[in-house]
């Protein structure tokens, strides 16, 4: 199921009793997850009613207490799960328990489980418990030029803006598969569009930046090769430039989601210059040290948003260092 379905079934008024949300696209995931919350809760208190457990501290029994607690006035509960292959370091218990408890699951209507997951293999029986009447909804930007238009397109219908194909493709060129990037752009163009409501290529080439310039490149191979103070360099001569804090952290984001796969073995697509920076790059870092990074990079996206005071620029400077560090 893609989210654009999972949308589709909710709109229709279909829950299902539990999810599988997975793949290496944070905003497809959070969209389907903050899709599934509006569905579930009904703007019921999510004090009592919403269970958030992270699964490299999460046992089996209070798997289950969760599921089996009753929603507090509302109609149902929502207990999420994320990321349970972090379980694997205590051992299975909790992957071997997930298929039992989704199954127990098909005959109610008061609680709904999702599962949230950066990488998942498809062979391993707690992944295919996810079979109807479960749903598996997975998360994956699209990586051709048709595609990532295609993406464009709707989002800015999404938007409430016009695009012209012209525009589309060079959205797609220039910022290639980042999605949340896409998004907060096709945002900033449609404000060079006002009042047409129409993007078109010009308001794109005028006022959309290029993510694949090289000072992106520069400030990850800063980090990944660990040299701070050319990383804080480039970063100010990103920011400078006019890159917006949001957009450099999601490269950040993005390249470290990467150096963590490399790390735990799999297999990259990709040209092979590309594939052998990441794999000098990850050797640098051990995978707790990368997974521990990545959560940095989530609290200064949470900093970006407000959260705690910093200025943008002194929340995004204070995460380059620890990187490279």
């Amino acid at each position: 199921m893609t989210p654009d379905e999972l949308e589709s079934e909710l709109a229709a008024g279909r829950l299902r009793p539990a999810y599988l949300v997975a793949g290496d696209e944070p905003l497809l995931r959070d969209d389907a997850m903050a899709a599934l919350r509006r569905a579930v809760l009904e703007g019921a208190s999510a004090d009592f009613n919403l269970d958030k457990l992270p699964a490299a501290s999460t046992s089996p029994g209070a798997l289950r207490d969760a599921l089996r607690m009753l929603p507090v006035m509302a109609r149902r509960r929502l207990v999420w799960l994320r990321e349970p292959e972090e379980a694997r370091a205590a051992g299975r218990a909790l992957l071997d328990a997930l298929p039992d408890a989704v199954t127990e699951l098909a005959g109610r209507d008061d609680v709904v489980l999702v599962v949230t997951a950066v990488k998942i293999d498809r062979r391993e029986r707690w992944v295919k418990a996810f079979g109807d009447p479960a749903a598996l909804v997975v998360c994956e930007a699209p990586r051709d030029a048709r595609g990532l238009a295609g993406f464009a397109r709707a989002e800015a219908k999404r938007q409430g803006v016009g695009l012209e194909p012209a525009a589309a493709e060079l959205l797609a060129e220039r910022i290639g598969p980042q999605l949340l990037v896409l998004r907060q752009e096709i945002a900033k163009a449609a404000l060079l569009a006002h009042p047409a409501r129409t993007i078109t290529r010009d308001h794109v080439a005028r006022g959309v930046i290029d993510v694949a310039e090289e000072p992106i490149w520069d400030l990850t191979d800063a980090i990944g090769e660990g040299r701070p103070g050319d990383a804080l360099a480039t970063l100010g001569r990103l920011l400078r430039g006019g890159a917006p804090a949001p957009v450099v952290l999601a490269s950040l984001a993005s390249h470290f989601r990467k150096l963590a796969r490399v790390r735990a073995g799999a297999r990259l697509a990709g040209p092979p210059f590309v594939l052998r920076k990441l794999e000098s790059q990850a050797r640098r870092y051990a995978l707790q040290r990368l997974l521990a990074h990545l959560e940095a990079i989530h609290r200064t996206d949470e900093a970006l948003k407000g959260k705690g005071g910093l200025p943008p620029e002194l929340a995004l400077e204070r995460l380059v260092l620890g990187l490279a560090a």
